[in-house]
């Protein structure tokens, strides 16, 4: 991608695309990092035990929903 060739609005676009997309892998590591932490709590075997799936299912869905609260929070703010 040529920056000469983009106008303002494009390059604003593209820099805010870029940054949410950074904000997603950022969320994605750090729910993998909590969810891990709390649910497995012995080496993981080839599959994960019933209470370890059930856990980072939870963990995963309440992460998720709290992250969403937190944007609508900010975005009322804004």
């Amino acid at each position: 991608m040529d920056s000469s060739s983009l106008n303002s609005a494009e390059m604003q676009r593209f820099l805010s695309q870029e940054k949410e997309k950074a904000m997603l892998n950022e969320m994605v590591a750090k729910l993998t990092n909590v969810c891990w932490d709390k649910c497995i709590t012995s080496t993981p075997g080839s599959k994960f035990s019933s209470s370890e799936s059930a856990c980072l299912a939870n963990c995963a869905q309440r992460y998720l929903d709290m992250s969403v609260i937190i944007m609508k929070r900010f975005q009322s703010m804004q």
